[in-house]
């Protein structure tokens, strides 16, 4: 599903200095994984994230999404794929905060075209597929961090994409809340067949994960 070839990535941050971000990347990422990119703090797991979701330039190399390169399209294309064929969950949530829980569920598949039908019947199924169905009429700001960190995760799965891309979902949430989570991501990967790749160091995230894909130093080690 996801190609990456020899990537990389520098920062720059005066002459002459530069920090290499991610080292030659070789990576291939099958449909229906739920997998995770881990390692220390600094080692480039959001970078990476953020380079398969074509949030981030890369310096080298290649990213292919079902046999088309997508690191190097022009940033109206970029924002296409991000829009048609990913689902994102950041760690802030970025929730809209004068929507109610069921418009920022929505808001994705208002932007593709889909009828207020169509949008509500699945509001309605992801809401309760993550036990949030009673919170649809309240603001983000009224509800707990686990319930807005499956907000999040509602609004990115609600319009089908073909991956989601979850950075250190975790990070902001007790350990109830994070095994909560992960089951409730277990189950839409199983239920609806949608591809999910974690940033994560939390060790709950990575021992609940089928593969982990370990990064140092920007390199892919194991």
């Amino acid at each position: 599903m996801i190609k990456l070839k020899n990537v990389s990535k520098y920062f720059y941050r005066g002459e002459p200095r530069e920090v290499q971000a991610l080292k030659e990347i070789n990576l291939e990422i099958e449909e229906g994984e739920f997998s995770v990119i881990s390692g220390p703090s600094g080692c480039g797991k959001t970078t990476l994230l953020n380079a398969i979701g074509v949030l981030d330039t890369i310096s080298e190399g290649t990213i292919e999404l079902n046999g088309r390169e997508i690191a190097h399209l022009s940033a109206e294309e970029k924002t296409h794929i991000r829009l048609t064929q990913m689902g994102f969950v950041f760690q802030a949530y970025n929730l809209v905060p004068v929507l109610s829980v069921e418009e920022n569920i929505g808001f994705i598949m208002r932007m593709q075209g889909y009828t207020k039908e169509e949008i509500a019947h699945r509001v309605k199924e992801v809401a309760s597929m993550l036990q949030i169905e009673d919170k649809l009429d309240a603001l983000p700001n009224l509800l707990s961090g686990g319930q807005q960190q499956r907000v999040a995760v509602a609004r990115a799965v609600a319009s089908k994409p073909k991956i989601i891309l979850a950075d250190e979902p975790t990070a902001n949430l007790d350990s109830k809340n994070s095994m909560k989570l992960m089951d409730m991501m277990k189950e839409l990967n199983e239920k609806e067949g949608v591809t999910i790749l974690f940033a994560s160091h939390d060790e709950y995230v990575v021992e609940n994960s089928r593969r982990v894909i370990l990064l140092e130093d920007g390199e892919l080690v194991s």
